[in-house]
């Protein structure tokens, strides 16, 4: 006998296409009921026997559409109906205000692609084809709710057969806001700066590539300039005309087949290769070589598949992989504007690939690595954000909370309801631009979610511009003012990103980065911490050696070569080194540098703070090793390029030994370093000695360090921790000595992952209003 149900499905289920394909099943299925959206996510009622009810739950998770992320299914008897169902229908929405919120931009699916392919449809090579499982959503939206109103698409009239698809609940395109064909939708043509040029626009492009030429394409979340990928010359004028010198660039592959010839790919980087994100994957390189200014001093290429209509034609016209790097002028963030790309990509690009679709959102590509046979994200963009990730139950009591993240690969973070949505990847704070989008988009995200504030969380650093930006806001918006501190929101960060609930027993993590701010106003980065969501406790750090020239030191290798040798040895340590070691090329090139005056300024603690980075630690190493000496192009490269280093000589088992106690020092690894320069052991050998002797560290101080304090958990991030040998070393001997180990996954290791652990320690200082403040010490 048929009893009647309502089934409340929760998670990513508004926008996705999911109506329609309830709509589908039960009709498959003789069922009878409808299907709505309301403010709680998706409601079902149907009529079914218990039988045909649990096969119809089971195909709701084991059926989904793509982009659909299922949260929560519950059922429950339907009393008192008094509907008549003759059928399965899709009705109006009811239950409170539906907001769908705001949905990440997915890569071309499948179905568009053979589209697109067939020369007898009608959208045969139309670059704009999309669907409800694919195409731009967060590049598109300017408010909410997500109609066609309201997107860059509201310019762009359906046609006739396009409205009849999207008003069809049977057809995919049901309800698909960016719906367009040829006859109604966004046009692309290719110019030069003497305006259009004649043609086939795709045709014409790939042609400029082939012959050399830097083509900017318009993708989906802003400009990129494209080169020939195996062209030496054409990479290399490239880099000159962005003053790009050294940071790797993206290639784009046409297919799987093509990846193989360039890459070597197992399983696990082709499933994330094809995944809806299309993230750029760094893969080791291997058979056919590309240019080899692609990633200079690398030991992986960021490979990625074509994640548009646009792409995917270009790319099928082109015989080799291509370059695809951001389009935009050095140190400003990528261009999304017709009119800036014409003028700001003026003198880089030779051909602009355009169309009259606005990019409202810019969104980066994200970037994956592959560690231990699993994905960590290094950037968090397009495909990932921002959807929500599902907290802790206990996380739902928690006021509305907003956390601005840092300065550095910024993003922010809305707290509520027992999740958390962090925004694409914004950028550098320090750009005038990027505070820009940063305003703009959050105010966005804060109309899509009907979020105001009740607390505001900011890093405890005072000169960020974030830090600042939060305090406005928590004057505008009368809301309470948090600052957390950096390493701990690391850690924070892992424990929400992994389920942990707010009165979770405290973690040992460690935290390597460059810097972050510490309680004592000193600079923190190499950090040993007892953590919990309420607090910290250090338990001990690598040893604060100064920054000569303060912020200098960030970038110029050299100085925390000479920092480290000086706190080692003393104030004439280059003189007497190099009459104890010989003439080597590094104590020489040292030797010609201020060495008086920079170790008067660590003396006298004069524009030299104390700083326990294990980020400087890296370069400070590279540059005895003779990488990166002078300076560093962009933030991370002499570390990069010891760890590529280092992983071109896998056979070494040799390390070298430390100072052991609550400040953990470096001159007994100095003495090993200078031993093998002096006895002229290769550079790699070195490199791989010393993440070797990093790796033991971590194991051995944390494994003492867990257990003195009863900890059964051991948390590993921050920024150095995207070094992927470092972190699966010390990784598998950890979890060896039997701790679970927690590690970012869904966000990054890096300043990306902040705002999630802001919010999150806010929200657990909420609801326990009777402690000290986030930043209280743990009690162990």
């Amino acid at each position: 006998m048929a009893e009647t149900w309502q089934i409340r499905v929760r998670g990513l289920v508004q926008g996705v296409g999911f109506r329609p394909f309830v709509w589908k099943l039960a009709r498959g299925m003789g069922l009878r009921g409808d299907v709505r959206n309301d403010g709680e996510g998706v409601l079902v009622r149907l009529e079914a026997p218990r039988p045909m009810l649990e096969a119809f739950r089971d195909a709701l998770r084991a059926e989904a559409p793509p982009l659909a992320r299922i949260d929560a299914v519950e059922v429950r008897p339907l009393v008192g109906a008094e509907e008549e169902w003759r059928d399965f229908s899709i009705i109006g929405s009811g239950g409170g205000a539906v907001r769908t919120g705001i949905l990440p931009d997915a890569a071309t699916c499948a179905d568009c692609l053979d589209e697109i392919s067939d020369p007898a449809n009608r959208r045969a090579g139309y670059a704009f084809t999309n669907c409800t499982n694919c195409g731009p959503r967060l590049s598109i939206i300017r408010a909410i709710p997500y109609d066609r109103v309201n997107t860059s698409m509201a310019e762009f009239e359906m046609c006739g057969a396009c409205r009849e698809e999207y008003e069809n609940p049977a057809d995919r395109r049901f309800h698909a806001q960016p719906n367009a064909c040829p006859e109604c939708g966004p046009r692309l043509w290719l110019e030069d700066e003497s305006g259009p040029c004649a043609g086939d626009p795709i045709a014409a492009a790939a042609a400029a590539i082939r012959a050399g030429r830097i083509v900017a394409v318009k993708g989906i979340g802003g400009f990129q300039l494209a080169v020939d990928a195996t062209s030496e010359e054409a990479v290399a004028r490239l880099r000159r005309r962005k003053r790009r010198p050294g940071k790797p660039l993206a290639v784009m592959v046409r297919d799987l087949e093509m990846a193989r010839r360039h890459a070597r790919l197992g399983p696990e980087a082709e499933e994330i290769l094809k995944a809806p994100s299309a993230p750029i994957v760094l893969l080791p390189p291997a058979g056919e070589p590309l240019a080899e200014g692609i990633a200079p001093g690398q030991g992986r290429l960021g490979i990625m598949l074509p994640n548009t209509p646009l792409h995917h034609l270009l790319m099928r016209a082109l015989e080799g992989p291509i370059v695809l790097t951001s389009g935009n002028v050095s140190g400003e963030p990528q261009i999304i504007a017709n009119d800036a790309a014409r003028a700001g990509l003026a003198g880089i690009a030779d051909l602009w690939l355009m169309h009259d679709r606005e990019i409202v959102n810019r969104v980066d590509d994200g970037v994956v690595q592959i560690v231990a046979g699993r994905p960590q994200i290094l950037r968090r963009a397009r495909g990932e954000a921002p959807a929500p990730l599902l907290l802790h139950p206990g996380f739902s009591a928690a006021p509305p909370v907003l956390a601005v993240g840092g300065d550095l690969k910024n993003t922010y973070c809305l707290l509520d309801g027992g999740q958390a949505i962090v925004s694409q990847h914004m950028g550098d704070m320090e750009n005038p631009l990027v505070q820009r989008d940063f305003r703009r988009n959050l105010a966005l995200f804060r109309a899509a979610h009907d979020f105001t504030p009740a607390v505001i969380a900011t890093d405890m650093h005072p000169g960020y511009f974030a830090t600042r930006l939060g305090a406005e806001e928590a004057g505008a918006a009368g809301a309470d003012l948090v600052a957390v501190q950096h390493h701990h929101a690391h850690v924070a960060s892992v424990m929400a990103e992994h389920g942990l609930a707010p009165d979770a027993p405290p973690v040992l993590a460690i935290v390597l980065d460059g810097l972050g701010h510490g309680p004592d106003g000193a600079i923190w980065g190499g950090e040993f911490l007892l953590a919990d969501f309420h607090g910290f406790r250090r338990l001990c750090h690598f040893a604060p050696v100064p920054l000569p020239g303060g912020d200098k030191a960030n970038r110029q290798p050299w100085r925390n070569a000479l920092a480290h040798l000086i706190f080692a040895f003393g104030p004439d340590a280059i003189a007497a080194l190099g009459e104890s070691h010989g003439d080597l090329p590094a104590l020489k090139r040292l030797g010609e540098k201020p060495v008086a005056m920079i170790a008067q300024m660590m003396q006298r603690g004069l524009n030299a703070p104390p700083a326990a980075s294990a980020g400087r630690l890296f370069d400070a190493v590279a540059a005895m090793l003779g990488i990166a000496f002078e300076a560093v192009e962009y933030e991370g490269e002499a570390a990069m390029r010891l760890q590529a280093l280092a992983e071109s000589c896998p056979g070494e088992s040799g390390s070298y030994a430390w100072e052991e106690g609550e400040s953990i020092g470096w001159a007994p690894l100095w003495e090993g370093v200078l031993a093998d320069l002096a006895d002229a052991l290769p550079p790699a050998r070195i490199a791989a000695r010393f993440h070797n002797t990093l790796i033991r560290l971590l194991i051995e101080t944390g494994t003492a360090l867990a257990r003195r304090s009863g900890a059964e958990r051991i948390v590993l991030s921050g920024g150095v921790m995207q070094n992927a040998l470092l972190l699966e070393g010390a990784a598998s001997g950890l979890a060896a000595a039997g701790f679970e180990i927690l590690q970012p996954r869904s966000l990054p290791a890096n300043d990306g992952g902040l705002s999630l652990g802001q919010a999150a320690i806010a929200a657990a200082a909420a609801m326990r209003p009777e402690a000290a403040g986030p930043d209280r010490q743990a009690k162990a």
